[in-house]
């Protein structure tokens, strides 16, 4: 099952922490940011893609050195609808930081000051976005579908942010 579906499975389940509440947000502070900074909606989702795919890395690495629970525990904290510089540090080290700038950047063509202040708000989001699996009734320990299903993309395209993102927006909307 891909990540969307994931989603709306989680918004679906009483179990599971995501709701239509936590999805709007994401997406109304998503669509805010970029209407603010002058970015059109192309290059915003291409900003989330980016950052979601550099997000899934690190990650995937923090898995790897600490463990589902751990991992968890940081999509739990640090997942919200405002900035946090501290989410922004907890995944990526001061040179992997200017790193993403710098690719982003140069694929998009926005200036790298501002995707300085984007990236304290759009990891935040990113991080949400993964936190509607959380169950309910074990949230640091229990099981995590959309969590699970972003960590274990195997690379084929069908894990992207961006379009879990616009698709949510879509079933939103309908």
């Amino acid at each position: 099952m891909g990540l969307f579906d994931q989603i709306i499975t989680a918004l679906n389940d009483p179990n599971q922490a995501g709701n239509s509440t936590q999805m709007s947000n994401i997406l109304n502070t998503a669509q805010q940011l970029g209407n603010q900074l002058g970015i059109s909606p192309q290059t915003s989702q291409m900003v989330m893609s980016m950052v979601g795919s550099s997000v899934r890395s690190s990650l995937q690495e923090k898995r790897t050195q600490l463990g589902n629970e751990a991992t968890q525990n940081i999509v739990n904290e640090f997942g919200g609808t405002t900035p946090s510089t501290q989410a922004v540090q907890m995944l990526f080290s001061p040179t992997q930081q200017q790193q993403l700038i710098q690719t982003i950047s140069q694929h998009t063509g926005v200036s790298s000051q501002t995707l300085q202040s984007l990236l304290p708000v759009v990891v935040p989001l990113v991080l949400n976005l993964l936190k509607t699996g959380t169950n309910q009734q074990q949230p640091q320990g229990g099981s995590n579908q959309v969590l699970n299903s972003f960590l274990d993309a195997d690379g084929d395209g069908d894990v992207d942010v961006a379009d879990a993102m616009r698709l949510a927006g879509q079933y939103f909307q309908s």
